[in-house]
């Protein structure tokens, strides 16, 4: 991705160094373990039902935060790609006659203190809905690389663009809608709905996708880095690798194949239009 020398979001706090409020995940067995495999992909959505059972294991120290010359780039990196998704989801939002609000991102270390909660970097990256704020410990992007197999600059992009893609369902109000469903649905039918939720949230960064390659952003190889990320964090590829078999009641996000085809479809449409996941006949 072509990002050097570009526009820097003012949207960015950085707490990296600062810690959360004490303690560690809770829960236990399999069950538990699949929890945080499954959040660890690209969270969002309905984060404080996670978070809800999270607390962090920081320490809160007072010493500034030393980052090493990957970090810093990598730091830059992510506030040119915040820029990009506001340009983008301004236009957009412009254009059905309503007004964009920016997010704000934070880049955190070990731990994090959210309206959402308390979360480790063992969440992943997340949206808190309740902040309008996108959460990120910037060692994900060796995550990326080292577990999921998913290298690249725009695979970190596509993980950035996905949760701006919740903040988009929540400034338009279907994160509210599925906040209500949750009271009237049980577990299974309410796990449904949040793939289709989280399934959107791929197809809106495919949108963006296909703006910042329309603003001739992208490089070769740029598509391929995104869809590869979808495609290893999907709930079946997570689960068979955690405890050898997939649990399809189980999954929030959606398989492998769904992740990457709503990415892709985004890609091709590049309009809010086609991304009605929740009432597409199949996903």
């Amino acid at each position: 991705m072509k990002w050097q020398g570009r526009r820097a979001s003012a949207n960015v706090e950085d707490r990296r160094g600062r810690g959360g409020g004490g303690g560690k995940l809770v829960g236990g067995g399999i069950g538990g373990i699949i929890l945080v495999l499954v959040i660890t992909l690209l969270s969002g959505g309905n984060a404080g039902d996670v978070l809800n059972n999270v607390m962090s294991n920081g320490s809160g120290g007072s010493e500034p935060y030393q980052e090493s010359a990957q970090e810093q780039e990598l730091a830059q990196f992510v506030s040119v790609v915040l820029a990009d998704t506001e340009d983008v989801w301004s236009d957009i939002f412009a254009q059905m006659g309503k007004t964009y609000t920016d997010p704000t991102l934070v880049m955190y270390s070990g731990s994090v203190d959210s309206a959402c909660g308390t979360a480790t970097s063992a969440v992943g990256p997340f949206y808190c809905p309740g902040d309008s704020k996108l959460y990120i410990d910037l060692s994900f992007y060796d995550e990326l690389q080292q577990r999921f197999k998913a290298p690249g600059d725009f695979a970190m992009a596509y993980v950035i663009a996905h949760e701006v893609g919740h903040h988009v369902q929540t400034l338009l109000g279907t994160t509210a809608k599925l906040d209500r469903a949750r009271a009237q649905l049980d577990e299974k039918a309410y796990n449904q709905q949040q793939v289709r939720f989280e399934l959107q949230a791929d197809y809106l960064a495919g949108v963006w996708a296909n703006h910042a390659q329309g603003m001739d952003l992208l490089e070769a190889g740029d598509l391929e880095e995104a869809l590869t990320a979808a495609s290893a964090v999907g709930d079946d590829t997570i689960q068979k690798q955690a405890q050898g078999y997939a649990v399809p009641d189980s999954f929030t996000h959606g398989t492998s194949e769904q992740r990457k085809r709503w990415l892709y479809k985004g890609f091709e449409n590049g309009t809010i239009a086609g991304g009605d996941t929740f009432g597409a006949a199949e996903l």
